[in-house]
């Protein structure tokens, strides 16, 4: 547990030990990473406003390396750009103070059981990079500039990869179900996105959809 309110941490501690829990605590960022990279632990309960470094800058540094542990983020920003941040950095989920003993137990033991698994904060598919946090993308390993809508439509492109993607699809997901969205709107954009990424990268699979190409990396 990775908390710098010492009343709070040794409350949280003291429950999660009657609770069959072996619990080490650190008090400022800094600390946390290093025992999280060394410390074979199987889960982090993870506060976000933390002195040196912040429990975004944690999970993003341990998601760099590669290092999947199952990350609770615990923070009093209830914001909803603020818990988008943290599950964006790469937090596996967030929980707001004040709050339930009893919801934040049954949520470290849902991560529990999901266990280490890989979940990068960059999206690749071939020479495509996509970081949702940022909201950057690289083609090749050049920078391309796209719209709100480019970019969420190339992310759901992403996360599906290898898997033909249907207009009605990419309609439920990227537009929004209350507004009136024209029918052509998908072609539209899927031309947009392929000017910028290139026409080899996104496919048309007649009848059934889009799928992202995968461009092998230089």
């Amino acid at each position: 547990m990775v908390e710098d309110e010492e009343r709070l941490a040794a409350a949280l501690r003291r429950g999660l030990q009657a609770e069959g829990f072996a619990v080490d605590i650190a008090g400022d960022g800094q600390d946390g990473l290093e025992m999280a990279r060394h410390g074979g632990y199987d889960a982090m309960i993870l506060d976000v406003m933390l002195p040196r470094l912040s429990g975004y800058r944690v999970v993003r540094q341990l998601r760099a390396e590669r290092h999947w542990l199952p990350v609770l983020m615990l923070s009093a920003k209830d914001g909803e750009y603020d818990q988008a941040d943290g599950l964006d950095c790469g937090a596996d989920d967030y929980l707001t103070k004040p709050f339930s003993y009893v919801v934040l137990l049954a949520r470290l033991r849902a991560l529990l059981r999901r266990g280490s698994r890989e979940r990068p904060v960059v999206l690749a598919h071939g020479d495509v990079e996509l970081d949702p946090a940022e909201r950057r993308v690289l083609v090749g390993g050049s920078e391309v500039a796209l719209t709100a809508r480019e970019f969420a439509l190339l992310e759901y492109l992403i996360r599906h990869p290898g898997q033909v993607v249907s207009k009605t699809e990419l309609l439920d997901h990227v537009w929004d179900a209350a507004l009136e969205t024209a029918p052509n709107a998908v072609e539209v954009y899927v031309g947009y996105l392929r000017r910028k990424i290139g026409r080899e990268r996104l496919e048309t699979v007649r009848g059934a959809g889009y799928r992202l190409a995968a461009l092998p990396t230089s």
